[in-house]
């Protein structure tokens, strides 16, 4: 199959076309590089770089890349950002995703599969977390998400361009090649780990109030490697539709810390602050959907696995990426 992947350069892209490559799959990675990095690229795909906010470039590079399929990862992503720059996010998220769709009607592309985010929820009135939860998004980063989820059901309603959007919880871990390295990182795992390696004098817990067992939040992490599988699943497989990928299991805060500190060997010194607005005490994803619909099967449910594959990754690039 041929097939182009938006944000390919960046964390979960460039796992993903790692993953599908040795599939052997052929792959355009189409990134605007502001995120992601040149260097996370796999040297056996063919790299573009540019912005499908411009709707001539986006539509010449489908136009010459000729893909059955399109996997779509390029986002702002930042909740924080969100709040206080939404225009950004609606302009990028909604209105240069809308390119991306009009390109793949004009190139004929059969097949999209979307990166979308547990966001779309909101605080869950359940947990475990299924798809029929209503979607009550509280920033903007979320609402731009579920405003390209209804738009692709539309598009698929009067285009017939197919669809799978995954619903992520906690992307973690690493391959051997590729890893975690944001611009801003506000990911827990990867801020503790550069307390171990000696890049950061601590680590923050935001609330150790909240109704869990340690007083921490939870959160339902899933490696990386599994949602790039899932991606690949989505590609040769006829499912169409929302998904949430997660491993079902939720791990709080201290949990992730403890584990951190044991994998490396190296003490995490801890500040606790106050509580940040908007952060539920449970987030834990029910993805039995994916696993009948695709026969999707994580391969690394255990904590322990994650964090040593990002361990094993930021040892190797104490400083990330060089470009």
């Amino acid at each position: 199959m041929n097939i182009l992947v938006t944000g390919g350069a960046g964390y979960i892209g460039s796992v993903f076309v790692e993953q599908v490559l040795d599939a052997g799959h052929s792959v355009t990675v189409f990134d605007n590089l502001t995120e992601g990095h040149r260097s996370a690229v796999d040297p056996r795909a063919t790299f573009v770089q540019g912005d499908f906010n411009d709707r001539d470039v986006i539509h010449h590079a489908l136009a010459k890349a000729r893909p059955e399929a399109v996997v779509h990862f390029a986002a702002n992503a930042l909740v924080g950002e969100s709040m206080t720059n939404p225009s950004k996010y609606f302009r990028n998220n909604v209105g240069g995703g809308l390119n991306l769709l009009d390109a793949c009607v004009a190139s004929g592309v059969r097949k999209f599969v979307f990166s979308s985010t547990c966001a779309t929820y909101g605080p869950p009135d359940r947990v475990p977390m299924d798809e029929e939860l209503p979607q009550r998004p509280i920033n903007p980063y979320g609402e731009s998400k579920l405003m390209f989820e209804k738009i692709l059901a539309w598009y698929r309603q009067i285009h017939g361009l197919d669809f799978v959007a995954f619903r992520y919880f906690n992307a973690a871990g690493a391959s051997r090649c590729f890893g975690e390295h944001h611009r801003v990182e506000t990911h827990l795992i990867p801020n503790v780990l550069q307390v171990a390696l000696g890049k950061r004098t601590h680590c923050e817990i935001y609330g150790v109030d909240y109704p869990t067992p340690d007083g921490t939040c939870i959160r339902d992490y899933i490696h990386i490697a599994d949602l790039g599988a899932a991606h690949l699943l989505a590609l040769e497989t006829k499912a169409s539709g929302f998904y949430n990928l997660g491993n079902g299991e939720g791990f709080s805060v201290r949990q992730v810390i403890d584990v951190c500190a044991r994998i490396s060997g190296k003490p995490i010194p801890v500040v606790e602050k106050p509580r940040r607005p908007g952060d539920p005490a449970r987030l834990i994803a029910a993805a039995q959907r994916a696993r009948q619909d695709l026969g999707w099967q994580p391969r690394f449910p255990n904590l322990e696995d994650i964090v040593a594959t990002a361990w094993d990754w930021h040892q190797r690039h104490p400083d990330g990426y060089p470009d």
